[in-house]
């Protein structure tokens, strides 16, 4: 290599280092968004399989128990529903 060469890639590679070391801390900064993002849906989720396993916990139990009688229970729920769409 001669000193022109070497006189040429010394300033290229002075202002490549910074360069370099904002596109990572750049390309950083975007994978921290994406991971605080999947952790917010993860919880959104979570919370969406819990409330679905409390629907499924008490609709088993109306199913399963014998001691309810599940036209009543259809139609206790179907009362307000229609008290409350006549009042609107």
């Amino acid at each position: 290599m001669d000193n022109g060469t070497l006189a040429l890639l010394i300033p290229i590679l002075g202002l490549s280092i910074p360069i370099f070391a904002i596109w990572t801390q750049h390309q950083r900064k975007i994978e921290e968004i994406r991971a605080k993002s999947l952790t917010e849906t993860n919880a959104q989720a979570a919370a969406r399989a819990q409330a679905l396993e409390e629907r499924v916990r008490t609709l088993e139990a109306i199913v399963t128990d014998k001691s309810y009688d599940v036209a009543s229970q259809i139609e206790a729920l179907r009362t307000p529903d229609a008290a409350r769409s006549t009042k609107q």
